[in-house]
């Protein structure tokens, strides 16, 4: 008996250990508070008004009433929510020139932009987890297509808002160390990286409307549909779109978003676009708002006048509750009827934007 007392104890004091261990990175994940000029900024940013970030289009958010039925459909459905098997996962080729213009998906967001002899990485999270915590939260369905460490020289890095599953304290960190890269991010989000250890030199924030030069490359950040924060404070960081602009070709990055018709305003004064990177995951029925459905996706795409569509904000983590392989197939059932033209990469696969591989519908033989 007392061998067993010893042995509970033993073990009751490692999963202590263990979750002191795993908490002790908390507070810093959750970022910082803007201060100084960058409060300043944001509190006269045209977006701000009392104490928070607004949509131009408002979005109804997930009721306290919808709770108990969105707790109950979680449980049902489960392994159609996951892949049934492994996600092929490709291994990028070495940095070249970077020529032309390329996109690699690296699985959700993350994807690099090769445009005109530079490269942007946008909404770079290699981590485990999109969470603050390394014990809980959703969890990589397939592992980053290569290690930060051997990624070519990034001449930007583009956040599109400050949720776990885009802005990821860890990567953020590695980044730091192992490129030059500056960040460019949305109103207040710096405050988050400068806790991080990035820089103020490296760190370059912009309100809707506004554009910066790296590189050789102009950067607009440009509207969308829906909110921010990580923790129990909302709304105090702003979110955006992107406009990617090198000397003649040029990418639309709609971060995560609702339907709305600030898509066909930015089409007018940006576009056309060579390529679009579009979310078209993480949708559902409580929140329509704020993720568009990937037929909003296909309408977004079209708005903003792109050239090729290439998917992303899906496979890599479960954070919704319809079917792991559903935005894949209606995104191609939609752009099909549509007669928009539609790359579907693996993750760790190059497009050549100009030379697209043809849908081939690889995630339903895993589905």
């Amino acid at each position: 008996m007392a061998k067993r007392r010893r042995t509970r104890t033993v073990m009751a004091l490692a999963l202590g250990a263990a979750a002191v261990w795993a908490a002790r990175d908390i507070p810093a994940q959750l970022g910082a508070r803007a201060r100084g000029a960058r409060l300043a900024r944001v509190q006269t940013s045209p977006q701000f008004s009392g104490g928070k970030f607004r949509n131009t289009v408002p979005a109804s958010e997930v009721t306290a009433a919808s709770m108990p039925r969105l707790a109950a459909a979680a449980l049902t459905g489960r392994e159609a929510r996951r892949p049934h098997q492994p996600v092929p996962v490709l291994t990028p080729p070495p940095g070249g020139d970077a020529q032309g213009l390329h996109i690699t998906w690296y699985g959700h967001s993350s994807a690099l932009i090769e445009i005109e002899g530079r490269r942007v990485l946008l909404d770079p999270v290699w981590s485990e987890r999109c969470s603050p915590s390394r014990l809980a939260g959703p969890r990589r369905l397939h592992e980053p297509p290569v290690a930060l460490r051997e990624l070519p020289p990034i001449d930007a890095v583009v956040i599109s808002h400050d949720h776990y599953d885009h802005l990821d304290m860890a990567t953020v960190q590695t980044l730091v160390d192992l490129q030059a890269a500056r960040f460019l991010v949305p109103l207040g989000v710096g405050a988050h990286l400068e806790r991080w250890g990035v820089p103020p030199t490296r760190i370059v924030e912009l309100d809707w409307d506004e554009r910066a030069k790296v590189a050789g490359v102009e950067f607009t950040a440009t509207p969308a549909r829906h909110f921010s924060g990580r923790g129990l404070a909302r709304d105090e960081t702003l979110w955006a779109s992107w406009v990617i602009a090198g000397p003649t070709r040029k990418v639309f990055y709609s971060g995560d978003t609702g339907y709305f018709p600030g898509f066909a305003a930015i089409g007018a004064e940006h576009g056309p676009f060579d390529a679009t990177l579009v979310q078209v995951g993480a949708y559902g029925d409580a929140w329509p708002d704020i993720h568009m459905t990937p037929e909003d996706g296909v309408a977004t795409h079209v708005d903003v006048d792109g050239g090729l569509l290439i998917p992303v904000h899906w496979a890599t983590f479960n954070l919704a509750l319809h079917d792991w392989a559903e935005p894949a197939d209606r995104v191609w059932s939609e752009a099909k009827a549509r007669g928009v033209r539609l790359a579907v990469p693996r993750p760790g696969e190059r497009v050549d934007v100009d030379n697209p591989p043809p849908v081939d519908g690889w995630w339903q033989q895993i589905a």
